[in-house]
């Protein structure tokens, strides 16, 4: 065992951990914990990005690959710090319909040969991954292949659309009870192991999962049970998205409903006396940008604008117009090479961050290298990427912009005759280095990345 003044650094007590645990503890049941791969089987939730749990998001931030099905939100996929490399990504599908929807077999491969491989994979599924999203067959199948893993569960989408649609699934006086129950299966179906008769009786609220297609049948067989015809029904397409469409109407009208609107999967269907205070509580549609499709032309990291915009109703579509390309690094590594005989380094973008953070890496080097210097930071973002790494910034101006940080600067008397390292990208303004210049400071740009047309952000 190791004694509480041994001198680990967090990697050396991690990686002694997992020895630790691989050689000394007994296997746990059928499923022995072991250092190495590991899947995470997470739930995505129901389509809005904030509704993604704690756990799921750090995961997400530092997982190796991620396995990913069609209703998987883009914003999910991205870092919430951009400075760290993007995981591996695989598209399996898993919608009805889609041609590029993997077998559920190959999926369960796809898993275990990532996890054997050393990977941590998260496997991100919509909404909860064993409430109807074949989490259990897949946690099996690494229980089988004996790879560790770990459930996340997630906010279903029985339960979160029809919130955003105004639509409680239990109120008192109303309903006191709610039935979860896929719709995938027709009524009419020799051996179904749904008792819609049953269901008709339980006098509380229905929800169907995938029904939209048999939802004639369903309602069918259901008054067939005794559920009355004129009880209230909904159906919720895109649920909790910026798309997000409802339809009410009765059990026995919904539907020619749905077909008169369009709608189409994904789509959730509400039966019960709650869907008549949709009229009272809605929410989510009524939100002023509710219906309204705006391109954002920043990455989806750290943009307030987009995050406003969605909290305003709009659907959102983050593409970025450029991507950072690195330039040669060797200008950067001589003059980290000489860092000690700097007395300001500035930062003016989350990508430098990243870029100067790596060539110390490679040198050996950590954030106590720049214990000596002071430390400026053009906004927040950055500052955030700076002390992420364990760097606090010791200039943070009240204005984003270069100017801004000129300004901030000026304000001090530690400035002047100084030296100062300013990596940036090719092709910024000089605002910076000339500002300082008449300031009386000897300023070294070094040119870091450049900024190139997104030719994939412009195809979309």
């Amino acid at each position: 065992m190791a004694s509480a003044d041994d001198d680990f650094t967090a990697p050396d007590a991690a990686a002694w951990l997992d020895e630790y645990v691989a050689d000394e503890l007994p296997e746990l049941g059928s499923h022995q914990v072991r250092p190495g791969g590991m899947v995470y089987l997470v739930g995505a939730g129901p389509g809005d990005p904030g509704l993604l749990t704690v756990r799921a998001r750090e995961l997400l931030d530092r997982c190796d690959a991620v396995v990913y099905d069609a209703l998987a939100h883009p914003a999910l996929l991205e870092r919430g710090d951009s400075t760290q490399a993007p995981p591996e990504l695989h598209f399996v599908g898993k919608r009805g319909g889609d041609e590029r929807s993997a077998r559920q077999d190959d999926i369960n491969a796809l898993l275990v040969r990532l996890a054997r491989e050393g990977k941590r994979v998260v496997r991100l599924k919509g909404g909860d991954p064993f409430v109807f999203g074949r989490g259990s067959e897949e946690a099996q199948a690494l229980a089988e292949a004996e790879v560790a893993f770990e459930v996340v569960p997630g906010v279903t989408s029985g339960i979160a659309a029809p919130a955003y649609a105004g639509i409680p699934v239990t109120h008192r006086g109303l309903a006191t009870s709610v039935t979860f129950v896929t719709g995938h299966e027709a009524p009419d179906k020799t051996g179904s192991q749904t008792n819609w008769a049953a269901l008709a009786q339980s006098g509380g609220t229905l929800v169907l999962y995938m029904g939209v297609k048999r939802l004639a049948a369903i309602a069918a067989a259901l008054e067939a049970g005794g559920l009355p015809g004129e009880i209230p029904a909904a159906a919720i397409q895109w649920g909790t998205h910026a798309r997000q469409r409802t339809v009410t109407a009765t059990l026995a009208t919904l539907a020619d409903e749905v077909r008169r609107a369009g709608l189409s999967a994904p789509v959730i269907t509400v039966i019960g006396w709650s869907v008549l205070l949709r009229d009272e509580i809605a929410w989510f549609d009524r939100r002023p940008l509710f219906g309204r499709t705006v391109v954002v032309t920043r990455p989806e990291h750290g943009s307030e604008m987009a995050r406003r915009l969605r909290e305003l109703g709009a659907t959102v579509l983050t593409v970025p117009a450029t991507r950072m390309e690195p330039l040669d690094p060797e200008p950067l590594h001589e003059a980290l090479a000489e860092l000690e005989a700097y007395e300001w380094v500035l930062f003016t973008s989350q990508h430098a961050v990243r870029l100067v953070w790596e060539a110390l890496r490679a040198t050996g080097r950590d954030a106590r290298a720049l214990a000596h210097a002071r430390v400026a930071a053009i906004g927040k973002g950055t500052a955030d990427a700076l002390l992420r790494h364990g760097i606090a910034v010791d200039v943070l101006p009240e204005r984003f912009v270069a100017e801004g940080l000129l300004e901030a600067l000026q304000e001090r008397h530690d400035v002047a005759g100084t030296r100062v390292l300013y990596a940036t990208a090719e092709g910024a303004r000089d605002v910076l280095p000339d500002g300082l210049d008449e300031m009386g400071a000897l300023v070294d740009v070094v040119h870091i990345y450049r900024s190139v047309p997104n030719a994939e952000g412009a195809e979309r």
